[in-house]
């Protein structure tokens, strides 16, 4: 059955909050997989989806795994996600916004601009359709692809690590001579785990300032910055 038509607007006038076909197919193909969200975010890019505004947004709100936050007085909210990054939730139609909760109207709004807007809040990731049936955290490289129009190229596809990402890291790290090798593999607690071989013998302190020209070297490195997610160091002693 339709859903309950939304306010119109010149762009989406007669939209009736059902799921954008595509989007919907994707997130069937993606429910009960082990795979990423490289479809949904696909689909997304011509998707219409429903930016949820409530009426107060100066409480906290427990939502399944994550809170939903104060985010200034327009009644747009963001929700922390476990990790503790903050994020847009988006929803694929109003039965989804609905489960999630019943006092939020849904805006229409092209993803793009809601990834546009995430970004222009500062907000790293985007959920689509936090309370389900099918949860998709769109990642923040993702949600910066959608933003600038872009498509999505993942930095891990199944366990294995993009060689351009690998060889990123491998370059930004390549003049600190106390680094002997460089190894990357997929993340257990990031989604990029970056391997580490040290040379022999280095005392606490200067391990401390190893670690330090390693993290701000993997900052300053652009295909890391905009292609991986999160990153975690591992260290073995040569």
């Amino acid at each position: 059955m339709p859903g309950r038509e939304l306010p119109p607007t010149s762009a989406f006038a007669g939209d009736d909050g059902r799921a954008d076909l595509e989007l919907s197919a994707a997130l069937s193909r993606l429910a009960g997989e082990e795979q990423g969200p490289v479809d949904v975010v696909r689909a997304l890019a011509g998707a219409r989806v429903l930016v949820p505004v409530v009426a107060h947004a100066e409480e906290l709100v427990a939502a399944g795994p994550h809170v939903v936050d104060s985010q200034g007085s327009t009644g747009i909210v963001a929700i922390r996600t476990p990790d503790g990054r903050t994020a847009l939730p988006v929803f694929s139609s109003v039965e989804t916004m609905a489960a999630w909760r019943r006092d939020a109207r849904p805006v229409p709004a092209q993803a793009t601009r809601a990834a546009l807007s995430a970004v222009d809040e500062g907000w790293e990731v985007m959920v689509l359709d936090p309370a389900g049936p099918v949860p998709v955290l769109v990642p923040r490289p993702a949600v910066w692809a959608l933003a600038q129009g872009q498509e999505w190229v993942p930095a891990v596809v199944g366990d294995v690590v993009d060689p351009a990402v690998t060889r990123s890291v491998r370059g930004a790290l390549a003049a600190i001579g106390e680094v002997v090798d460089v190894q990357t593999t997929a993340g257990g607690r990031a989604e990029v785990a970056v391997v580490l071989t040290l040379r022999a013998g280095l005392r606490q302190a200067e391990l401390d300032v190893v670690l330090e020209r390693v993290g701000a070297a993997l900052a300053a490195e652009e295909v890391v910055s905009q292609r991986v997610d999160s990153l975690e160091l591992r260290l073995r002693s040569a």
